[in-house]
């Protein structure tokens, strides 16, 4: 009897042991199972050199025709987030690099905007996600930690999270269009960078110091915004009268405004060099939502007592198409991705990697006045048209940039938007002033910070 009963109780050790064997397999099969990702080229610098008082945090907004419904909004972006695996992520700090990780937790709280736009992501207190969803009346904010993706990648996402809502608070349109993603809506996660680089590329980069604006700083945490909103016929008219395109045309207005307001219409020993990031996609035939741009610099520098305004929009037309060219922007991208792909770049630790990271960065981020990012003309299906009445961008200050310019458009409707922290408005006046002096009809709207 004892002997049966010593056969029947090892029997169920051992079933005891294959199951706990069984478990600890399937624990690692689950491990293994948890989906990662490698950073794009561009993105390893963000967690790099991303704080409280550098943010590395951009801002796309949608106004809606009606006020906004938290509860659905919230809804929305739940049912949204599990399909977008390029925001369904979390960052993690390796050995030799940072690298995405799914985090597959409940998506952020919605939340009414209660604070100034643009402030650094603490992942530990949203969830573990970068990116970041409130609500104003009738606008909804979506903040992008740009290690995620670039303007391209958050518009693709915020178009759709907006289409669910609309379709939420619409049920006529959820029973026509059902919870599918819009077939122009991309998922793809390739790194167009790696894809398209070319081996042995020069650095084509500015390094020597450029003039910087200055002056009394907001109160600390303070972010000033002021859009101005323009006709597109109109700014086509006058860009075309000057033989240029409308970016071309507003990157002067910036340059002119900081040439009269700050330096007087005076030679200066350092040059206004205006960076414009440049989207890839179009000349590599790129539909991913990682980054993939690159940085173009569009230079004036004063060297004689006086220039026109004609002259001024001339120089940054030349500086500009020179450099806008496939052959000139691989050159650019390829260089940064040879320098990752060397052996020796790759086996040094990630701490000596950072130091080295940050100051490049100090360097490249001297050499620029300020940034201009044109986002371009934001479209949207036809059926939700009726829903929306605008689109705004804007970005986060950086290194020796307290002035930036983000133009954005819709319909037949452009917004240049400022972000800044400096108290002093006149570069802002200056450039609104140019336009307006073309014949442009301008509103503006600010969110007022630097008054007293």
């Amino acid at each position: 009897m004892k002997k049966k009963m010593d056969s029947e109780e090892n029997a169920t050790i051992e079933n005891g042991a294959d199951e706990n064997k069984n478990s600890r397999k399937k624990e690692k099969v689950r491990t293994r199972d948890i989906r990662w990702d490698r950073l794009d080229n561009t993105a390893h610098l963000f967690p790099v050199i991303a704080g409280e008082s550098m943010s590395n945090v951009y801002r796309i907004s949608v106004t809606l025709n009606e006020l906004v419904q938290p509860e659905f909004l919230q809804k929305a972006l739940d049912i949204v987030l599990p399909k977008f695996d390029g925001f369904n992520l979390r960052l993690c700090r390796g050995v030799f690099w940072y690298y995405f990780e799914e985090n597959g937790k409940a998506a952020p709280r919605v939340r009414e905007e209660s604070n100034y736009p643009c402030r650094f992501i603490v992942q530990n207190r949203n969830h573990s996600y970068m990116f970041r969803v409130t609500y104003y009346k009738y606008r909804i904010n979506l903040e992008v930690f740009h290690v995620l993706t670039d303007g391209m990648g958050g518009i693709n996402f915020l178009k759709e999270l907006t289409y669910q809502y609309l379709r939420l608070v619409h049920p006529e349109l959820s029973e026509k269009y059902g919870d599918s993603l819009h077939t122009d809506t991309s998922l793809n996660r390739e790194d167009s960078f790696l894809k398209n680089y070319k081996k042995g590329s020069a650095n084509g980069y500015q390094r020597k110091k450029a003039y910087l604006i200055k002056g009394e700083k907001l109160s600390t945490g303070e972010f000033g915004v002021m859009h101005g909103y323009m006709s597109v016929a109109a700014l086509k008219e006058v860009s075309h009268r000057y033989g240029v395109s409308i970016n071309e045309y507003l990157v002067s207005c910036y340059i002119w405004s900081v040439y009269t307001e700050c330096l007087h219409a005076m030679p200066s020993k350092k040059p206004i060099r205006v960076a414009v990031p440049v989207n890839l996609r179009p000349y590599f035939n790129s539909v991913t939502t990682k980054n993939f741009f690159v940085m173009v610099s569009a230079e004036f520098h004063p060297t004689k007592e006086f220039y026109t305004f004609e002259e001024v929009v001339g120089i940054v037309k030349e500086s500009l198409r020179s450099q806008i060219n496939k052959e000139n922007l691989e050159k650019l991208f390829s260089y940064n991705v040879s320098n990752e792909k060397q052996i020796l770049a790759r086996v040094v630790p990630l701490f000596l990697k950072n130091l080295a990271m940050r100051y490049v960065y100090t360097s490249s981020a001297l050499a620029n006045t300020a940034t201009v990012t044109n986002i371009g003309n934001i479209k949207v299906a036809k059926e939700y048209e009726p829903y929306i009445e605008m689109f705004h961008s804007f970005l986060a200050m950086s290194k020796g940039q307290h002035l930036k310019g983000t133009i954005c458009s819709y319909k037949d409707t452009l917004v240049f938007s400022f972000s800044y922290d400096l108290v002093d408005p006149s570069v802002q006046r200056g450039f609104f002033r140019q336009i307006a002096s073309d014949g442009i009809q301008i509103e503006i709207e600010s969110n007022g910070v630097h008054y007293e």
